[in-house]
């Protein structure tokens, strides 16, 4: 990607309280994919349109993501060469995957695609449009079993992500891959402290479990507990249309990601450092199971302004601080912390289906450098940690050079670092890591604890 563009007008915006028309969808979600081939992400046109303009586009342009590659192979064989305007490119991928996935709407996707491509460099490629998507109707069968054979059409990830896969994920690469491709499970977290069950401490408000999930089935919302906190929805939704959720009864934060707060084993009256700690899910969760004293620090202002008002809504309190996690200077007063939670940055492999652009963004040499920083993060998180006190690592990739290699090199330069087993529940048999996989009911992570002996 990172290709120069011509970039056509702005989407078609249809008036306000109106549903959008099909094609100012496509339009909308044209650009989007455009905006990721320039080198930026779907985000930075997304969050500019109107909410129906905008959940419609979100829906094309990610499922176009997701399907890059797969796009990219079929329009180099349906084109005889790169269209020059990047826009009209990216609209033939938004409605290719379209097509391809939904093929009982073919007619209006290409009469709806054409129209969009009049408002394109003043109409000259509304006939190559048009003409692009018929072939490609005519010649669909044909172009997908070609695809079909094609390791990055098939798989819909680049070349090299798919071999870091299979070295890494031997007997599961290919359903990590599949995972990769699919859409990403909503789970929801009822507040411990709103359930009158904290692990330490008085509850600051009393509620139930059934309660909450009568209210969710009044709304005929459909949701699966997973365990007595974290409920998988059916089907995802706009917060504002969930119960108690502006109230600060539950959170929206992936299965997989609610692991962290448990295996830090916090207690009441700790000292407790969340580093790296945007959007704050886990800040949360953390001061929902013990009345600890927390730290959440961010390098990113605008970034933890979200943790405030995250914390706000669920009627928490923290100590909010702005710096550099491997800076301590920057920000540490020399108070050593008893826990600390090190969800460090990352490709973020593991949660690719609710970022697609990371696919085509990222490249094989961001490994080396997302494991430097990781390295510096911790290794200079590790001085602000008390004896005998525990440091959590914590990934949402699943490349092993940012999991397990680099627990690996931790402990190789710190002799007074002891791995601790990663234990979630009493039934579960202890291991020194836990590995997350992408899954139905939450993404991938990767999870270390240790002590400061």
């Amino acid at each position: 990607m990172n290709q120069s563009s011509h970039i056509s007008p702005s989407p078609i915006v249809p008036p306000t309280g109106l549903n959008p028309p099909l094609a100012a969808t496509l339009t909308a979600a044209a650009a989007a994919v455009t905006a990721v081939i320039a080198g930026s992400t779907p985000d930075s046109v997304l969050q500019g349109l109107a909410p129906k303009l905008r959940a419609g586009a979100m829906d094309l342009s990610y499922t176009a993501l997701r399907d890059y590659g797969r796009g990219d192979f079929l329009l180099a064989r349906l084109t005889a060469k790169r269209l020059p305007d990047v826009l009209v490119h990216s609209l033939l991928l938004v409605a290719i995957s379209r097509l391809e996935r939904r093929p009982e709407e073919a007619h209006t996707v290409v009469n709806q695609a054409t129209d969009a491509a009049k408002e394109m460099s003043n109409g000259r490629y509304k006939g190559v449009v048009n003409g692009v998507l018929r072939n490609f109707l005519r010649q669909r069968d044909e172009l997908l079993a070609a695809a079909d054979k094609d390791a990055v059409a098939f798989s819909r990830h680049p070349a090299w992500w798919i071999n870091r896969i299979r070295v890494d994920h031997p007997a599961s690469w290919k359903e990590i891959l599949a995972a990769g491709n699919s859409h990403p499970p909503m789970c929801l977290r009822l507040s411990r402290r709103r359930l009158g069950a904290p692990r330490s401490g008085p509850p600051a408000m009393q509620s139930t479990s059934t309660n909450w999930q009568d209210s969710l089935a009044q709304a005929e919302i459909e949701v699966r507990a997973l365990n007595e906190e974290a409920f998988l929805l059916t089907r995802p939704m706009p917060v504002e249309r969930i119960p108690g959720f502006a109230e600060g009864l539950c959170s929206v934060q992936d299965f997989g990601a609610q692991a962290a707060a448990h295996l830090l084993d916090v207690r009441g009256g700790m000292t407790v450092l969340d580093a790296c700690a945007a959007p704050g899910g886990k800040a949360a969760h953390l001061l929902e199971l013990a009345d600890i004293k927390l730290t959440a620090l961010d390098i990113d202002a605008r970034r933890l302004a979200r943790v405030q008002s995250n914390l706000e809504r669920l009627g928490l309190s923290a100590t909010l601080k702005v710096g550099n996690a491997a800076n301590i200077d920057s920000w540490w007063d020399g108070q050593p912390f008893e826990r600390i939670l090190a969800d460090v940055p990352c490709t973020a492999s593991g949660v690719v289906r609710r970022h697609p652009d990371a696919k085509w963004l990222r490249r094989e040499t961001d490994l080396r450098k997302f494991a430097k920083q990781q390295a510096e993060i911790i290794d200079a998180l590790w001085q602000t940690l008390a004896r005998g006190g525990k440091m959590l690592y914590c990934t949402c990739s699943v490349f092993d050079q940012e999991n397990a290699a680099q627990i690996s090199s931790f402990m190789l330069r710190h002799a007074d670092a002891e791995r601790l087993p990663t234990q979630l529940h009493k039934s579960t048999q202890s291991d020194i890591e836990l590995k997350l996989l992408p899954t139905a009911e939450h993404d991938g992570f990767y999870y270390a604890l240790l002590q400061k002996r």
